[in-house]
């Protein structure tokens, strides 16, 4: 284990005195990424928890989401789709467990464009999109 000054902690595999492999950092501020690293950077696959309880996990580039992923709020919403640069980007679904239906959407930049229509089934989830 690695501690850094400022409380947050690291548990994994360094390269060069870089953080580099799997390995799982913890912030001070309790939020945790665990993951793949390269160079310091959240790079490949991983879980990233807040302290709150939202969760991501999914894909990062350049410590940011980045192609697929699945996104999760404490209050039971999830978002699973593609991110570009950190937000959500194309085609993604939505769920709401008030209305306990997944909806289906385009993304740009991180804000919905629009509801897409679908009779199809998510194998997924077994619910309608």
């Amino acid at each position: 284990m690695f501690a850094f000054p400022d409380g947050a902690f690291y548990i994994g595999n360094f390269k060069d005195n870089d953080i580099n492999g799997e390995g799982i950092y913890t912030f001070s501020d309790k939020r945790k990424y665990e993951g793949s690293w390269v160079n310091n950077r959240m790079e490949g696959k991983g879980v990233y928890t807040w302290s709150d309880g939202r969760k991501y996990e999914g894909e990062y580039v350049n410590d940011k989401k980045e192609g697929y992923g699945i996104f999760t709020w404490p209050n039971g919403k999830i978002y699973k789709g593609y991110w570009k640069n950190g937000k959500q980007e194309g085609e993604g679904q939505f769920y709401t467990p008030s209305d306990k239906k997944w909806k289906k959407g385009i993304w740009k930049e991180g804000k919905r464009i629009k509801w897409i229509e679908s009779d199809e089934k998510d194998s997924d989830t077994n619910n309608f999109l």
